[in-house]
Parts: C-alpha cells; sequence; structure tokens
C-alpha cells in the first residue's frame, strides 16, 4: 500500500464514520451502553480508559466491547437512532445485534486496527 493510498483510506474511513450511534456491552455482555460519537476510534478508546470508573455509565459496567454500529450522513440522524434504541426493550437490542454480528464479537479490533488499543492511540 501506497503512502497516498492510505491518506485515502485514512479520509475515507473518517468520512465513513463520522457520525456514529453504537451499543457496547461488558464482557460477560450483561449491560449494554447505547451513544453517539463523531469519532467512533477515539469514543472507544475513551470507554475502554474509563472502565472501572464510577463517574460513566459505560466506565461503572465495563461497556467498552463495541458490538453493533451505524452511520449516518449528520449528526442530528445518528442521535435520533440513539434516541430510538435507547427508547427499545433489551430485547429488542439483542435482536439488533445479532442481525449484523450474530456472535456478539467485539468489534473494537475492526474499527481501531489493534486491540486493545496501544499508547499511541490512547492519547
Amino acid at each position: 500500500m501506497t503512502f497516498f493510498s492510505l491518506i485515502l483510506e485514512g479520509f475515507y474511513y473518517h468520512k465513513k464514520m463520522s457520525f456514529c450511534t453504537y451499543i457496547t456491552t461488558n464482557t460477560n455482555k450483561t449491560t449494554l451502553y447505547t451513544g453517539v460519537t463523531n469519532d467512533l476510534r477515539r469514543r472507544i478508546v475513551e470507554h475502554y480508559s474509563s472502565r472501572g470508573k464510577k463517574t460513566s455509565f459505560a466506565g461503572r459496567y465495563y461497556c467498552f466491547y463495541l458490538v453493533w454500529y451505524d452511520s449516518f450522513p449528520t449528526m442530528q440522524e445518528a442521535i435520533e437512532a440513539e434516541k430510538y434504541i435507547k427508547g427499545k426493550s433489551r430485547s429488542w437490542k439483542e435482536q439488533l445485534i445479532t442481525e449484523r454480528n450474530p456472535e456478539w464479537n467485539a468489534l473494537n479490533k475492526d474499527v481501531l486496527g489493534e486491540w486493545p488499543p496501544n499508547m499511541t492511540i490512547m492519547r
């Protein structure tokens, strides 16, 4: 891969992933967290960095394993999707995840390119 193609790939990734609604879970898949972001990579690292901290829901329940996400052309659409999902039952969310990710595999490495994140990504 050439330097130019890496830049284009990064631009495409950033543009494609600009506004995302996502669901994370913990190791035992007992808790789901639904969120919205304009930078999914950064947000997943933030969830990982805050694991175990009582100051946030995702941190308190160790929800840093990405199991579902979707991207939207505008932040407003991503927020609307987040609100819609948050209003649904646990079983509805489980079905949503299972339709796209039947084994509930952590998608963190797919999104970040590595997992766990190294110190360069975490800055």
